[in-house]
C-alpha cells in the first residue's frame, strides 16, 4: 500500500514534474479525408456568403441616408460582430480541413476563446438593446427620437462593447491560470472554455460554476428579458392599425428568431458542467457557422426598408456603369 501510494502522484505533482502543454490538437468534424473536402467546399461557401451578406448590410446602412436610424445602427452593428464571430473560428477550421496536423499554439488557442467571449457576450448585449430599441419604438413613439438619441446610441454601443471584454477577460482570466500538462486533444474544431478547462491537471469544479455562473447566467437573464420584452410589444401591439401591426410583427419575429437561434447555443452549452454530447458540435456549428449567415438573409427577406434600399444602390451603380 505505500509503494502504490509512492508510485501514483495527484494531478497537481503531475502538472509540477511534466512539461507544460505548448499546442492543442482539435479534432474536428471529420477525420475521414473525402469528407474534409466536402466540409471544406461546404464552410467556405457558407464563410463567403456571411461576408458578402454581412459587409452587403453594412454598405447599404452607410450609405442609405433614410436608413440612418437607432434601429439600423445596431444592425449594422450586428452585422459587423457577426464577420468578426464567423472569421474567429472559420478560417482555421478550414485550414484543419486541408492539413493533416490539426494544431493549434496556446497563445492562439487563448486568442480565439477571448474573440469568441468578447464577440458572442457583445452580440447578446447588442440583441437586448435591440430589443429595447423596438421597445420604445413601438410603446413609446411620440419620445422615441428623443430616448434613443444619437448620443444614447453611441453610449449603448460602447457599453456593450465594453460588456463584453470584461466578460472575455474574466473567463480567460480564470481558464490560463489552470495548468495544462496533457491530454492535448480539444473536443471540438474551435478552442473554446468548457473543452479547455477539461484538459487542466487539476480540479476544475469551482471554475465550472464560476463559468455558469458568467456565461449561463447572462445568456439565460438577457434571453427571459429578450422574451419578456417581445411580450410586452406584442400586447401592445393589440390597438394598432393592421399595416403598422404587420410591420412591427415582421420585424420583431426577425428579432426572435435571430435571439432564438444565437442565445440557444449560449444556454445550452454554457449553463451546464463542462460535460461533453454528441450534440455539442452540431451546435456550435450553428452558433459559428451558420447563424451569422442567417442574420442578414433574415433581417433583409424580412424587411421593406432595406430591400427597397438595396434596389435603389443597385440601381444607382447600374446606371453609373451605363454612364
Amino acid at each position: 500500500m505505500e509503494m502504490e501510494e509512492k508510485v501514483t502522484p495527484n494531478w497537481t505533482a503531475a502538472a509540477q514534474n511534466q512539461s507544460l502543454v505548448t499546442e492543442f490538437i482539435l479534432v474536428g468534424l471529420s477525420n475521414d479525408p473525402e469528407m474534409q473536402l466536402v466540409l471544406f467546399v461546404v464552410f467556405l461557401v457558407l464563410y463567403t456568403l456571411t461576408l458578402a451578406g454581412n459587409f452587403l448590410i453594412v454598405v447599404t446602412i452607410v450609405h442609405d441616408q433614410a436608413l440612418h436610424t437607432p434601429m439600423y445602427f445596431f444592425l449594422s452593428n450586428l452585422s459587423f460582430i457577426d464577420i468578426c464571430h464567423s472569421t474567429v473560428t472559420v478560417p482555421k477550421m478550414l485550414a484543419d480541413f486541408l492539413s493533416a496536423e490539426k494544431t493549434i499554439s496556446f497563445g492562439g488557442c487563448v486568442a480565439q476563446m477571448f474573440f469568441l467571449h468578447l464577440f458572442a457576450c457583445t452580440e447578446i448585449f447588442l440583441l437586448t438593446v435591440m430589443a429595447y430599441d423596438r421597445y420604445v419604438a413601438i410603446c413609446n413613439p411620440m419620445h422615441y427620437l428623443t430616448v434613443m438619441s444619437h448620443k444614447v446610441c453611441l453610449l449603448l454601443a460602447g457599453t456593450i462593447w465594453l460588456g463584453g471584454t470584461v466578460h472575455s477577460l474574466a473567463l480567460i482570466g480564470m481558464t490560463i491560470k489552470l495548468p495544462y500538462c496533457g491530454p492535448q486533444e480539444v473536443d471540438n474544431f474551435f478552442c473554446d472554455v468548457p473543452p479547455v478547462i477539461k484538459l487542466a491537471c487539476t480540479d476544475t469544479y469551482i471554475i465550472e460554476v464560476l463559468i455558469i455562473s458568467n456565461s449561463g447566467l447572462i445568456s439565460v437573464v438577457c434571453f427571459v428579458v429578450l422574451v419578456v420584452s417581445y411580450g410586452v410589444i406584442l400586447v401592445s401591439l393589440r390597438n394598432r392599425f393592421a399595416e403598422g401591426r404587420r410591420k412591427a410583427l415582421s420585424t420583431c419575429a426577425a428579432h426572435l428568431t435571430v435571439v432564438t437561434l444565437f442565445l440557444g447555443h449560449c444556454i445550452f452549452i454554457y449553463s451546464r458542467p463542462s460535460t461533453s454530447f454528441k450534440e455539442d458540435k452540431v451546435v456550435s456549428v450553428f452558433f459559428t457557422a451558420v447563424t451569422p449567415l442567417l442574420n442578414p438573409i433574415i433581417y433583409t427577406l424580412r424587411n421593406e426598408d432595406m430591400k427597397r434600399a438595396l434596389n435603389k444602390m443597385v440601381g444607382r451603380k447600374v446606371d453609373s456603369e451605363k454612364k
